[in-house]
């Protein structure tokens, strides 16, 4: 029989859609409140693989991907998300200006040294259930020095500048796991 052990920390990410009349450093700033100091982020990528957000968000939109200094326990995914989804909310509140129901999209997952996991409040086949509607899935596998694309990732997770910036972060993500073991 296995015995139960506590996984090891994660690093938590966010994956943003913004309309473009919303400013990303105004949410970065909010992250940072709700999650800790910023430690790396991607370029800015034109979020242009599907029209599923159009209606609600608008045209032209934008994508980018932070990480957070804090480590996290996987457990608490669940809250990072049900965090985001509220920020979501207020954030949509403030900005009536921009004529959008849904002016930002902030999507948590996290990153471990064999996994990319997302979370959504979406059920389907391949997302297992954790608690307070929200699901997960492993959605890029660390395989052959890199991360790999399964059947059900999205198509923009499966793009060398995402893929280059997650391989990036877990080199970040080590480091961190090599200092904590030596201190």
């Amino acid at each position: 029989m296995g015995t139960p052990e506590r996984p090891t920390l994660a690093k938590l990410f966010v994956g943003l859609i913004v309309n473009p009349q919303l400013d990303m450093e105004r949410i970065e700033r909010e992250l940072e409140k709700k999650f800790g100091q910023i430690d790396t982020t991607s370029s800015v990528f034109q979020f242009d693989f599907t029209d599923y957000y159009t209606e609600e968000m608008g045209e032209k939109l934008r994508r980018k991907f932070v990480s957070f200094e804090n480590l996290l326990d996987p457990e608490s995914i669940v809250d990072a998300k049900l965090k985001t989804n509220q920020l979501e909310k207020d954030i949509a509140d403030q900005c009536k200006n921009i004529q959008v129901a849904r002016p930002v999209n902030i999507d948590p997952g996290y990153l471990g040294l064999s996994k990319l996991v997302l979370v959504t409040t979406k059920n389907y086949s391949h997302r297992i259930y954790l608690g307070s509607g929200i699901y997960g899935e492993v959605t890029l596998r660390y395989k052959d020095r890199g991360f790999k694309p399964l059947p059900w990732t999205y198509p923009d997770y499966q793009t060398q500048n995402y893929l280059s910036y997650f391989n990036s972060l877990r080199e970040e993500y080590t480091k961190q796991l090599d200092a904590l073991r030596d201190s």
